[in-house]
């Protein structure tokens, strides 16, 4: 991924090639709304640092380039007050806090599809297994339920394994 820097301050390009440094990571430069949203169009950002001047003197562009930002953190900075080391700091700042939201994230949409696969083969085991007991059910389907309890029986072991055990036989 790469930075967007949207200023029209002199050394803009310096200061881009410094943060790409620190960074490790492609920093353009748009010295405009239109040139941000050229760039916008052109590809993905991981993050948008506008000037504050520019945000505060032309609010409805610095609406637009936030609105085709997608999903590229938005900053403001104020690029004639701070210097390379803060807006270095800002923009590590701001992708490491992108990064957390997006492990946690990550573990709550694991834990709720975890939550429901368990209810549903809890539920799939007590309805196989209600079913075995029932004295009506053909030998031919009597197996076939038997197969499907012992698949679900499997599958809720499996789901309620620790999470690294799961891990290491994935892999």
């Amino acid at each position: 991924m790469s930075i967007l820097i949207v200023t029209g301050i002199e050394g803009a390009r310096n200061c881009a090639a410094v943060v790409a440094a620190q960074l490790g990571m492609e920093v353009e430069v748009a010295d405009g709304r239109k040139a941000a949203l050229a760039a916008l169009r052109r590809r993905e950002f991981a993050a948008v640092a506008v000037d504050e001047t520019m945000a505060e003197c032309d609010p409805a562009s610095a609406e637009a380039i936030w609105e085709h930002s997608g999903l590229a953190i938005p900053l403001q900075i104020n690029f004639a007050l701070s210097g390379t080391t803060r807006l270095i700091r800002e923009i590590r700042s701001a992708l490491h806090r992108r990064e957390r939201e997006q492990t946690l994230a990550r573990r709550a949409a694991t834990a709720a599809i975890e939550s429901e696969l368990k209810s549903t083969v809890a539920g799939l085991l007590l309805y196989s297994q209600l079913a075995l007991t029932g004295s009506d059910i053909s030998a031919p389907s009597a197996e076939r339920m038997r197969v499907v309890a012992d698949l679900a029986s499997n599958l809720r072991q499996q789901l309620n394994s620790p999470q690294q055990v799961r891990a290491d036989t994935a892999a």
